[in-house]
């Protein structure tokens, strides 16, 4: 964390493109809402991943809102999630911390991809009242507190992926959408990070999470905010999104975008988002080989499955195949990574 917490689409986009693969939930149902997780009083901070660890989490349709899906993942591949990412967008989502308890409580990390815009909206990225002008000039500086003093208040980390994807052009927060500006992104992300760190929010870990880069994405230089206000950096990208027929494995969709992260800074990656389609078949032999690629790239520390279906139908659960080749790969004892309230983010 960058404060640290404790003493301690266009057809040449769709060759990568993630598809815009949000997807947001309520909160948890009544069985499911828990005493918020307390760190053992003898137990000191730890980073998390344990250095030379990968740690495997999911992002699912429901997130806290019902955590079947989870289950159902941990049971088809004998590997029970140590992360879980969700969706909140602005317009309709107010903090609710039992969304976090009920996470942390299951023994998974809470990674909160925070979305400033209306996602019900069928402007899509038209939505000039989420301008990251308006973000960084202070319109929503209530909504952001708010947020911030909620989170503050835990006592586990989180994780904050705030406006991800951002060198697209398919979210209001792009810089090659809704009428935003170069040099916008930056300034919205400090904006953001900064009122967090004034409401004491040091519990937070920050991920800067862009999409694989493609033909015509926005440079990545430009959208950096800079080392001291990034923790992790994450990645979006799949096998199968609209246009891409083709197989692709894991290293021909990460490789070019890790080189370029690595241009701009040495910080942990998480692969914030993937997934295979098994249209042709394919899924199983992806997982596969994403297994044995991932070994290659040591400066990815986590992996978030898209447990989820949407425009495609990632999910694993029912599919044996695809969920026999996670299984295998997860068993490798570098993914054995259960996170602990006290497992803070690591810093490298």
């Amino acid at each position: 964390m960058t404060r640290r917490w404790s003493a301690a689409a266009g057809a040449l986009a769709t060759v990568f493109l993630a598809a815009a693969c949000s997807v947001h939930s309520g909160p948890p149902p009544a069985e499911e809402r828990v005493a918020p997780p307390r760190p053992s009083p003898t137990a000191p901070p730890e980073p998390y991943p344990p250095d030379g660890k990968v740690f495997l989490g999911v992002q699912t349709n429901a997130g806290p809102a019902d955590f079947s899906a989870v289950n159902a993942f941990a049971t088809a591949t004998g590997h029970a999630p140590t992360a879980l990412q969700f969706s909140q967008g602005w317009a309709d989502d107010q903090f609710d911390r039992t969304k976090f308890d009920a996470i942390a409580a299951k023994g998974m990390l809470p990674v909160l991809s925070w979305e400033p815009w209306d996602y019900k909206s069928r402007n899509g990225p038209n939505q000039p009242a989420y301008r990251l002008a308006a973000i960084a000039g202070g319109t929503y500086d209530g909504y952001i507190q708010a947020w911030a003093k909620g989170i503050a208040a835990l006592s586990y980390p989180v994780v904050v992926r705030f406006g991800h994807e951002m060198n697209g052009f398919w979210y209001p927060w792009c810089e090659q959408a809704n009428g935003n500006h170069p040099g916008d992104y930056v300034r919205a992300w400090r904006h953001v990070h900064d009122l967090f760190v004034a409401a004491g929010a040091r519990n937070v870990a920050w991920l800067w999470s862009p999409n694989v880069t493609y033909p015509g994405a926005a440079p990545l230089s430009g959208l950096y905010p800079g080392d001291s206000y990034v923790d992790w950096i994450g990645l979006s990208g799949y096998y199968g999104t609209a246009g891409r027929t083709s197989y692709i494995s894991f290293d021909q969709i990460f490789t070019s975008t890790l080189s370029e992260v690595d241009a701009l800074a040495h910080k942990p990656i998480v692969v914030t988002e993937t997934g295979a389609t098994n249209v042709s078949g394919q899924q199983a032999h992806w997982i596969t080989q994403m297994f044995a690629q991932l070994p290659a790239h040591p400066e990815v520390i986590g992996v978030i499955w898209f447990e989820a279906m949407k425009e495609i139908d990632w999910r694993i659960a029912s599919a044996p195949a695809a969920a026999a080749a996670f299984a295998q790969g997860a068993a490798d004892p570098r993914y054995q990574a259960p996170w602990a309230p006290n497992g803070i983010p690591r810093s490298g």
